[in-house]
């Protein structure tokens, strides 16, 4: 995948500024954008292209996974540990199996993790509160995944 000189250093710039909630939506955003590439490399019997972009998105999920910070709320970390574990293993059977249903799946969880994301971010603005304290390092992993999202070889 080509992406233009212009257009990789905007997104950069964007993952670079980011808030860690705007972060993770980005991932997100791009985990779900994946799959559905995915679905279309399927559908055009593209094995190459579904396989890059499925391990793009399993990197993405992975990441989504290890960044939860346990200490905070070990029981919600530990549901949302199990909830990407489940995900990326539909993502490894999509992968291996060619099975959009699979697919399917994994973007309907997803896209709901988004929207519960997107409204624990609105809640918060509304209370005019922060997140938390967010190590420094929980943030760079990230922003190197989203980074990596968009590079041609990754």
């Amino acid at each position: 995948m080509y992406i233009h000189s212009g257009v990789k250093s905007y997104l950069r710039t964007k993952i670079m500024t980011a808030s860690p909630e705007q972060l993770r939506l980005m991932l997100y955003d791009g985990a779900i954008k994946f799959c559905r590439q995915a679905q279309e490399a399927i559908a055009n019997n593209d094995i190459e292209g579904k396989f890059d972009v499925l391990m793009r998105a399993q990197k993405i999920v992975l990441e989504l996974s290890t960044s939860l910070n346990h200490e905070v709320s070990p029981d919600l970390c530990s549901k949302l540990s199990t909830l990407y574990t489940y995900i990326y293993r539909r993502l490894v059977d999509a992968n291996v199996n060619a099975d959009r249903t699979a697919i399917d799946e994994a973007i309907e969880l997803l896209e709901f993790e988004k929207q519960t994301w997107q409204m624990l971010i609105e809640r918060l603005a509304q209370q005019d509160k922060g997140t938390g304290y967010v190590e420094q390092a929980e943030i760079t992993n990230a922003q190197q995944t989203a980074i990596s999202s968009f590079s041609t070889d990754a």
